[in-house]
């Protein structure tokens, strides 16, 4: 039977040395859209499946959409929650991303979540897309080292604990939800109020000290006072706010809008 190994994760090593990293989110359930964009140049890709109605099949084609592309997929799981996770990462996502994420305990048990036992609780199966269904031989014995974890910072909780969850050992990469940490400080649809910016940039510097790359997204593309925070995994934009933006100002341009 022909093998081959289980591939290096180049993101979690991009991660690890805090390199900038630009993606772009992915709300559509569609593969012919990911493969779209799989060659526009960006370094990595967010499959939606919090705010998406994206199920394991439509995810399944997503992934293999990006087969053979140097973009790499991050998958966000709707919960923080070691089935779903399991069958994700049996789906063969290299990379997962937990939504609210508030304290050092749920982080540890993220990791634990995306572990094969004895460093986890994830469950063992080797005929999987993950494991090249069979074909993979040094699957098991490299699977937890090659995970790649980021977790989402969104509350004023999770904040106040950013240093705790960054030192998590297998954690990646932190990410502030700019929406969801605005509405619980009190600013509701206010992303850039200066409160807001302010607490994004304390975590900032609270993971530059524990050397842990930190990402966020704004999808109307004006990053750049967050990349001079040091914020190194930004996605710029959705497909979403893409194809809306580009059809409005078309119909626009020609007397519909």
């Amino acid at each position: 039977m022909p093998t081959r190994p289980f591939p290096r994760n180049e993101l979690k090593v991009a991660l690890a040395e805090r390199r900038r990293l630009i993606g772009l989110w992915c709300n559509f359930t569609s593969a012919a859209t990911v493969e779209a964009l799989a060659d526009a140049g960006f370094d990595w890709l967010l499959l939606e499946m919090e705010h998406a109605p994206n199920e394991l099949a439509s995810l399944h084609g997503q992934l293999m959409a990006l087969k053979g592309s140097t973009t790499q997929p991050i998958v966000r799981v709707p919960v923080l929650d070691i089935t779903t996770i399991k069958r994700v990462l049996d789906l063969g996502a290299p990379s997962l991303m937990i939504p609210n994420v508030r304290n050092a305990d749920e982080a540890r048990a993220a990791v634990s979540y995306t572990r094969f036992a004895p460093d986890g609780l994830r469950g063992v199966a080797t005929s999987t897309r993950a494991g090249g269904w069979t074909r993979m031989p040094d699957y098991l014995a490299r699977a937890n080292d090659e995970v790649g974890l980021v977790l989402q910072i969104e509350s004023r909780e999770a904040l106040e604990n950013l240093d705790a969850i960054c030192r998590v050992p297998g954690v990646d990469a932190v990410f502030i939800g700019p929406s969801d940490l605005a509405a619980e400080m009190g600013y509701r649809g206010q992303g850039r109020h200066p409160e807001v910016l302010a607490a994004i940039r304390r975590a900032a510097e609270v993971a530059a000290a524990a050397q842990r790359s930190i990402g966020i997204l704004y999808t109307d593309g004006n990053l750049e006072e967050f990349l001079e925070m040091g914020i190194n995994l930004t996605a710029v934009g959705s497909d979403v706010h893409l194809l809306v933006r580009g059809a409005d100002a078309l119909a626009k341009r020609f007397g519909r809008g």
